[in-house]
């Protein structure tokens, strides 16, 4: 696996890899990265958020999956009905028994072709077969299987306490539980590295908004605004 370059940036590796992992996990904007990032200390501006995203995005998302682990070899097949441009359309999907989406597809039909082309699709990018499938009382599934050649245990009907639901939710905690040991590690990773390389930290930049106390809404008509311990003027609310 090539290695991602990082020379000709200003900033180290380490930053960048931060902003482009907080604007894909988090529905953020790329102005609201670059807030985040100024809380920090660090000047960036979001159109550099933007090139960073767009550069080296794709090749952290393809390193990640090349580092994933197997799934299990227990799947859940599932399909349901959208509408893409007006146009009735069937969405496959296929997670194993921890919740892990495998493939999702996009079809015209509900039928064998369908379920015989996600499954080899599945097939071919997993590189195993599954060591048992669980599935609706679609019959196209079973016709899929048999046309395939695949001998794995087939569990037909709704969803038990063994089934989907309960594995869709068990991955929850584990990835709760990754997903804060990354956040804690990528801040030690910035603490430590704003010890060794503080010319790339700057102190955050103070607020633009002067607060005056005359543009404070006041309730009561007529009530009147004390003065504080801070020295502010008093302030009556005008009566109508």
């Amino acid at each position: 696996m090539a290695l991602i370059s990082y020379r000709r940036h200003r900033f180290p590796p380490v930053v960048i890899q931060h902003a482009v992992w907080l604007y894909l996990r988090f529905t953020l904007s790329y102005r609201d990265v670059e807030e985040l990032l100024a809380e920090r200390g660090l000047d960036i501006s979001y159109e550099s958020v933007r090139s960073w995203v767009l550069k080296f995005g794709p090749a952290i998302a393809r390193g990640l999956r090349r580092c994933r682990p197997r799934p299990s070899d227990r799947w859940h097949l599932d399909e349901m009905v959208v509408r893409i441009a007006g146009k009735r359309m069937y969405l496959w999907r296929a997670v194993d028994h921890e919740g892990e989406v495998l493939e999702i597809l996009v079809q015209r039909r509900r039928d064998r072709s369908a379920a015989v082309r996600l499954m080899r699709k599945l097939l071919r990018k997993q590189g195993f077969a599954p060591t048992r499938v669980t599935t609706d009382k679609l019959r196209s599934y079973g016709a899929a299987f048999r046309h395939l050649g695949l001998s794995c245990h087939h569990e037909q009907g709704r969803r038990g306490k063994q089934s989907g639901g309960e594995f869709a939710s068990s991955g929850a905690p584990a990835r709760a539980q990754d997903a804060t040991l990354q956040i804690s590690g990528i801040g030690a990773t910035l603490f430590e590295r704003s010890c060794r390389c503080p010319q790339y930290l700057q102190p955050p930049a103070p607020s633009r908004l002067p607060v005056d106390a005359s543009d404070l809404p006041i309730r009561g008509g007529g009530a009147m605004a004390q003065r504080d311990q801070r020295g502010m003027t008093t302030v009556r609310a005008p009566v109508f």
